[in-house]
């Protein structure tokens, strides 16, 4: 239903065939116990007023009207160019419109939407102070009664995204959560590149990030054509790092050729944007060899290694 947030199911959505992903040895992912964590990096503009859902779907990748309580949305804004700005979580209240974004990414977004808001009856602002950002996942955190909550949109795994006038009682770390999402394979702000990253080529339409049924929005007509004309030639993908982690911004090489870019990681993880043709055998990393692991959700085309 529309309003009920959907029980977490924990799904093998990131299996790998072949050889199993090795999971790091840190424990987040116990089985039996549910994680919760404080995000200290992220924050939270408020929207408020009748025009509220008109003005952001008329902006952003997806369906805001979509957004209830009880069931957020997952959405980016794009330039005119169809160019990752930011992407963030939409939450509902019955008066108010939340927005859970990086921090880093928070004060050009609210000047961005404020500059778009011209005659629509809105209002943004940044309650950063005022609502703390959780996520919870391995199962249905039990939560105040001011805690607004829902399900991550992207996958069952994800857990659970969390706003509450108070910091919550914690099970796990950060830490804990970057280890988690980068085994699930999710792209995070510090994987994209503003003014240059793609959605689909990081996941976003697998991932529930894109309407292709609601019509008109900021660069709408770039990543439609993406689509549709099959021009994808990368992708952000979930890789098994083999030695030092690289820093964000290395060179990937295949037979010293360059193929793409490492992006983050922790605990033999890693995010890397990947040409399609070269997510095979190992790749070079600065002092490291990443194999390619692309997660189960990923629809990836059928490319030869020679390709």
């Amino acid at each position: 239903m529309a309003g009920e947030a959907p029980a977490l199911v924990l799904l093998r959505a990131c299996h790998v065939p072949g050889d199993a992903l090795e999971l790091p040895a840190s424990g987040y992912h116990h089985h039996g116990m549910i994680h919760l964590t404080r995000l200290s990096e992220r924050g939270v503009i408020e929207v408020v007023g009748e025009d509220r859902i008109a003005f952001l779907q008329g902006l952003v990748s997806n369906d805001v009207a979509l957004a209830v309580p009880g069931a957020a949305v997952w959405a980016a804004l794009l330039t005119p160019q169809g160019k990752w700005l930011a992407d963030f979580f939409v939450l509902a209240q019955p008066e108010r419109l939340l927005l859970d974004v990086d921090a880093v990414s928070l004060p050009m977004l609210l000047q961005k939407l404020t500059r778009f808001r011209l005659r629509s009856r809105v209002a943004l602002r940044d309650i950063s102070a005022e609502l703390l950002v959780h996520v919870a996942w391995n199962g249905a955190p039990d939560l105040p009664a001011d805690a607004i909550a829902a399900a991550d949109p992207r996958l069952p795994d994800a857990g659970w995204r969390i706003l509450s006038p108070r910091a919550l009682a914690e099970t796990a770390t950060a830490a804990d959560w970057d280890s988690h999402r980068l085994f699930l394979g999710l792209p995070a702000a510090v994987d994209m590149e503003a003014d240059k990253s793609i959605l689909l080529e990081a996941g976003f339409d697998e991932l529930q990030g894109v309407s292709w049924t609601k019509g008109c929005y900021m660069g709408q007509e770039l990543t439609a054509r993406t689509k549709y004309r099959g021009l994808i030639k990368k992708r952000l993908v979930r890789v098994q790092v083999d030695g030092a982690l690289p820093p964000p911004g290395t060179p990937v090489l295949r037979e010293g050729r360059e193929v793409g870019m490492m992006r983050s990681g922790r605990d033999g993880i890693g995010m890397a944007q990947l040409r399609l043709d070269a997510m095979f055998g190992e790749l070079a990393c600065g002092d490291a060899v990443l194999v390619a692991s692309p997660p189960g959700w990923m629809r990836l085309p059928v490319v030869s290694a020679g390709g």
